[in-house]
Parts: C-alpha cells; structure tokens; sequence
C-alpha cells in the first residue's frame, strides 16, 4: 500500500469502504455513474481470480465493466484503494462459526476459513496486510471469530492473540499450498521428479546426508511430492491447538 496518505485520502477511502452504513453521499456534478462501486469490487475481484492480481489495474477493471479507464476514478481513487476494497469484500463473504461447536473445532474453524480464503484467492498474498484500512467485512469477521472463543476464559489479548497466531500460521501454509497447486498445473511432482531425481542423487550422495537421506526416502514415499501442505496444515493446527487449550485449562 501507498504511504502517501493525506487526511483527504484517508476519510474518502474510509467512506468508500464503509459506505452501506453511511449516509448516502449528494450527488456531485459531473458525468452520472453508470455501475456501482460494489460492482466495481466484484469485478476486480473476478478479475484477480482468474488472471492473479498483477493484472489488476483501473484500466483493466474498466475493461471489465464496459466503461472508459477515466471513469472509473469516479467510483475508487486508485489500485490501492481498491484492494483494500477487494480484501473487504472477500472477508465479508466468511459465514459465522457455528456456536454449538466443540472450543476445540471452534478454534480449528478460524485458521480453516482462513487458509481456505487465501487458497481460493490467491492473489491476497499479494496484497501488503500491514496497515490495512478496517472495513465492515473485516471487522465482521474479527466480530465472528472472537464470538467463537468467547467463554473460553482466556483473557482480550490472549483472544487477539489466539486469532493471530491461527491466522497467521493458516496463511504461511496456504501460501505452500498455493505454490504446490500453480506449480504441478505447469508439471507434475513425478515429471519433475523424473528429471531432478538423477541430477540429485550424484550431487548429494546419502553418506554425506545420512538424515536427509532416510527421512527423505519416508516422506518422499508418503506424500509422492517435495511436500504435503495439507498434512503439515492439519498437523501444526492440532499441535497449536493442544497448546492453546493447555494454555487455557492452566496445565
């Protein structure tokens, strides 16, 4: 994100992104809107999800719209401001977690939404999270996932922080797993293996890599690939999990 942020800025984009609960702005001079920014959103978003968000841009969201690159400044200021917009609205799409779970699932629900949100859109790995303007969709869903660890007698910050650590742990895997999936739809895990297997076996003999050498032939066998994202998500969930329930029952 941009950090050249004025006040000006600031409050359009805080209006922009918070317009369903604002009051309707007057309308200005000038040529008349012909779609609405929600729609705006939806097509940018479409856009990054068939084609990666590098090919984001005012024009090519135009594009999409059927409009001039010009007119689209009328409805979002920049690429910036749109992104912000677009990681709003897929957050907002995140349903509520049902209350009648275990603490246990409830927990597990929070970091599985969230890796499933960026596995679907990738292109939000490519959006900076630092600094994000808070919008409705994102606070809905702080809203929801701090409902589903209420009562479980850990302390507001030890809820802040719970939701964090899933969450930023659920987006370092479904970044592996992202990887994995764009690169096996260019060449499959045995194709590559096929040709990198030879090579590697002359240059990392297994009497200078004893260790490497034995858990690589086990987890190679089992996951048929370089990886399992999945597997390594389920399993660092579980042993996260066991930790902050420990942590919450005081053993």
């Amino acid at each position: 994100m941009n950090d050249d942020i004025t006040p000006d800025r600031a409050r359009q984009l805080m209006g922009l992104l918070w317009r369903h609960e604002l009051p309707p702005r007057p309308v200005g001079r000038g040529p008349k809107q012909t779609v609405t920014v929600d729609a705006v959103v939806a097509a940018a978003v479409a856009l990054a999800d068939r084609e990666g968000y590098e090919k984001v841009s005012i024009r090519t969201v135009a594009a999409e719209l059927g409009l001039r690159p010009m007119s689209l400044y009328t409805y979002v200021p920049s690429k910036d401001a749109l992104a912000v917009l677009m990681v709003d609205a897929v957050a907002d799409e995140d349903p509520p977690i049902p209350a009648d779970l275990p603490p246990r699932e409830r927990l597990a629900a929070v970091a599985r939404r969230v890796r499933a949100e960026f596995v679907a859109h990738p292109w939000l790995l490519e959006v900076p999270p630092w600094r994000l303007v808070l919008g409705p969709g994102r606070m809905r869903r702080y809203e929801r996932q701090l409902a589903a660890i209420e009562g479980l007698g850990m302390p507001d910050v030890v809820m802040d922080r719970v939701i964090a650590v899933l969450s930023e742990f659920a987006a370092g895997n479904a970044r592996m797993a992202v990887a994995a999936a764009r690169e096996t739809g260019r060449m499959s895990d045995a194709e590559w293996w096929e040709v990198h297997g030879p090579l590697l076996a002359e240059v990392m003999p297994s009497s200078r890599f004893p260790l490497s050498a034995r858990v690589g032939a086990t987890v190679g066998e089992l996951y048929q690939a370089p990886a399992d994202p999945d597997g390594a998500f389920e399993y660092g969930l579980a042993r996260l999990l066991d930790g902050i329930l420990a942590g919450v029952s005081g053993d």
